[in-house]
């Protein structure tokens, strides 16, 4: 692996942006928009946009790429 591949690389990361390290993830507690459901969520959540627990968001249609 060249120097240009370790810095692309990086500690942490695959190369595709998202984050290989073991450290435990920052969760926030949010009330589910859909079932209302008490759940936790990787992100902070915003007032005014729903939140989802995972077997909601699960359950949601996907959008259509093309």
């Amino acid at each position: 692996m060249n120097d240009r591949e370790e810095i692309t690389m990086g500690y942490g990361n695959n190369g595709f942006g998202r984050r290989d390290s073991f450290a435990p993830r920052e969760m926030h507690k949010a009330v589910c928009s859909k079932c209302k459901k008490e759940c936790e969520v990787p992100f902070k959540p915003t007032e005014g946009k729903p939140v989802y627990c995972r077997e909601c968001f699960s359950k949601m249609p996907r959008p259509s790429r093309y």
